[in-house]
């Protein structure tokens, strides 16, 4: 397990190295530029601040010197936000979505899981249809209604929460954030689960539990429910990145001070590192979330082995 180990995080360098130049050469392709504003700068201006962050370099030159900083781990300096380093926005966001998304994926895991399972142990019930039917609705309908739907009804209408802004420590301005960017999650993990459920209790060595007399709640709890558990591990892997990295629309909607309004800022102004940074961010999580999801396929399934 050690050595399959060390082989993953290694072969993981390409892909983020491949994942940052692919980043970095469409951010400088895309048309406009960091200091482009409505009135143009004068061109002794715009040349020393091109000169003062290294853009009047060739490309080649500007990729060697950002992966020198990411090897010291330097972000570098935001373009348009002149008094923060990239590093130190992300920090400053971070702990919002971080909270939100961490309290968004317990909540996901907590029922989708279970009514998946219930779901596949009553197939084609009035059970199973109303999950699956519920499930369905929680994927078609996207984040950007429910929001609004939800800050009207409990914010506005009834008064029980807050609509907008974030105050530490206070779980009552996580629920409406956390439930809307939880909803879709939830809807996936049930369908996932219900289906692995059905395809494992058609196995063979569920076939002779069964035969042996073993009870139906023996069965899954021994048998089933670690396969039944694999494609829900491998979803894991880039939806808790997701999660955790926050959702632009949730944090837009409620007004909360997270990372996600950083990229987007980042991408309207041009602002080369910071976009980047997310980049970096992002792609960093998705790549350490798959390499523990491929470790737990081992205690899930004892039939796979890493040698």
């Amino acid at each position: 397990m050690f050595r399959y180990a060390l082989r993953r995080l290694f072969g993981i360098v390409p892909t983020f190295l491949a994942v940052v130049a692919a980043a970095f050469f469409l951010m400088r392709a895309a048309p406009g530029g960091p200091f482009d504003e409505e009135r143009a700068l004068p061109a002794e201006i715009e040349a020393n601040l091109q000169a003062a962050y290294g853009l009047d370099q060739p490309l080649a030159v500007q990729f060697a010197r950002y992966l020198g900083g990411l090897l010291r781990g330097d972000l570098g300096p935001s373009f348009r936000m002149k008094d923060f380093s990239v590093a130190e926005l992300i920090g400053r966001g971070l702990p919002v979505t971080f909270s939100i998304g961490a309290a968004a994926l317990l909540l996901a895991l907590a029922l989708g899981i279970p009514l998946g399972l219930v779901a596949g142990l009553r197939q084609n019930g009035w059970v199973d249809h109303t999950v699956m039917g519920v499930a369905l609705a929680g994927i078609a309908i996207p984040g950007f209604v429910v929001a609004p739907v939800l800050a009207l009804v409990f914010g506005l209408q009834l008064g029980w929460l807050p609509v907008a802004g974030w105050q530490a420590g206070s779980p009552a301005h996580m629920v409406l954030p956390v439930v809307t960017l939880a909803l879709p999650y939830v809807a996936y993990l049930a369908r996932l689960t219900r289906g692995s459920l059905l395809e494992v209790l058609q196995s063979p060595f569920i076939r002779t539990a069964r035969a042996k007399g073993l009870a139906p709640a023996v069965i899954l709890r021994r048998h089933a429910l670690r396969p039944t558990l694999l494609p829900v591990v491998s979803f894991l892997g880039p939806a808790a990145a997701g999660l955790l990295t926050g959702s632009l629309v949730v944090e837009q909607v409620f007004g909360l001070p997270g990372v996600g309004r950083y990229f987007v800022q980042g991408a309207i102004n041009r602002d080369y590192t910071l976009v980047m940074g997310m980049v970096v961010f992002y792609a960093s999580l998705i790549l350490l979330f798959n390499l523990l999801v491929d470790l737990a396929y081992g205690w899930l399934d004892p039939r796979i082995r890493h040698d």
